[in-house]
């Protein structure tokens, strides 16, 4: 109660507690056993304060010492609270023989009730010691809960941020390569495809610290990786973008997309000379997010549903980590059409951010 008592209303709380405790009692010994005022008050003053003292002490030494077996820390409260009680008696008897010295009658009283005044204290202090023995090891269990959320968030955000930055290098390698095969056949196309380069690794650095973005703003940042990835095919490669209603204002990860749309590419158009056409469709349902990205592929000389490869291995992951669920990516292939579904939950909005 020491660290409780100090916080808040619960100070009042324990001074109450005891004021009544003090009138209760000087009421008894005044009304019940016929004793004087005088003695009735410095009586009740006497024990109650010293009762107040024994309190506050038990709680100290719960708070800062509990042995660490369950049944040994309330035999040990036990313990403690009975030699305070004894203490608290035996400082009080002689406090009152001391302050009624010639009042022999009421000396004999007073070493009549020591084994009820005995009792009583043990039970007062061991039920305030008994309570907080229970409060601090729930404190101690929250912490403990709070530390370990803490530390499994931080980890979790490393391994999210570890998963992002992963994918750019990949990214960027295909692009170097493309750009340095084009320097001499189509320098002018080379140019531009580092200016769009730049302009999407720009984008890359501004989202770096955001944690939520809008469905609008993650198909701007697509757009940018499209437009180079468009340079490097040219017309073999044409995208169909769908947003379905309400879409727009929907938040969803940073860079969610680029590693699926990396990947519808590379199993459209790697290893084929026709053109494709990679369709993009989102709708909202049940407070629920859906990506649909689809891609032609070429069954005889693909195997799509057999290792989709790091990027969707990541998104997976990346999609578990915020969600703690394994269901939010599927993929599928039926009739050279290879689709995948990304489902986000909408548990946070626009204010959360960062």
């Amino acid at each position: 109660m020491v660290k409780q008592i100090i916080k808040g209303t619960a100070v009042w709380s324990f001074i109450c507690s005891f004021l009544i405790w003090l009138l209760i009692y000087g009421g008894l010994l005044y009304y019940w056993f016929d004793l004087p005022l005088g003695q009735s008050v410095t009586d009740s003053l006497v024990h109650v304060i010293l009762l107040a003292a024994t309190s506050v002490i038990i709680n100290h030494n719960v708070a800062y010492y509990r042995p660490a077996a369950g049944s040994m820390k309330f035999g040990y409260v036990a313990v403690v609270s009975f030699a305070l009680a004894v203490l608290w008696v035996c400082l009080s008897r002689w406090l009152l023989m001391n302050a009624f010295p010639k009042d022999l009658e009421y000396q004999t009283w007073l070493n009549h009730a020591i084994p009820i005044h005995t009792l009583v204290g043990w039970m007062l202090t061991y039920g305030i010691g008994f309570r907080a023995q229970i409060w601090y090891d729930a404190e101690e269990q929250r912490e403990t809960l709070k530390r370990r959320e803490t530390a499994e968030k931080i980890v979790r955000e490393a391994e999210l941020f570890k998963l992002r930055q992963q994918l750019q290098p990949h990214f960027l390698f295909n692009s170097l390569n493309s750009i340095n095969a084009l320097i001499m056949l189509r320098p002018k196309e080379a140019r531009e495809m580092v200016l769009k380069l730049s302009d999407f690794l720009r984008g890359s650095l501004k989202r770096e610290d955001d944690q939520w973005i809008s469905f609008a703003e993650e198909l701007k940042y697509l757009q940018l990786y499209l437009d180079i990835e468009k340079v490097r095919f040219g017309h073999r490669l044409a995208t169909d973008i769908i947003s379905g209603e309400g879409t727009d204002t929907r938040m969803m990860p940073p860079m969610l997309l680029q590693p699926v749309v990396e990947n519808a590419i590379k199993f459209g158009l790697y290893d084929t000379t026709g053109d494709i056409t990679i369709s993009i469709k989102s709708w909202v349902e049940d407070n629920m997010l859906y990506i649909s990205i689809q891609n032609p592929f070429d069954n005889e000389l693909q195997q799509p549903h057999k290792g989709t490869g790091f990027g969707l291995t990541s998104i997976q992951r990346r999609l578990y980590l915020l969600f703690a669920r394994q269901d939010l990516m599927e993929t599928s292939a039926h009739e050279n059409i290879f689709t995948t579904t990304i489902k986000v939950p909408q548990t946070h909005d626009k204010s959360s951010n960062n």
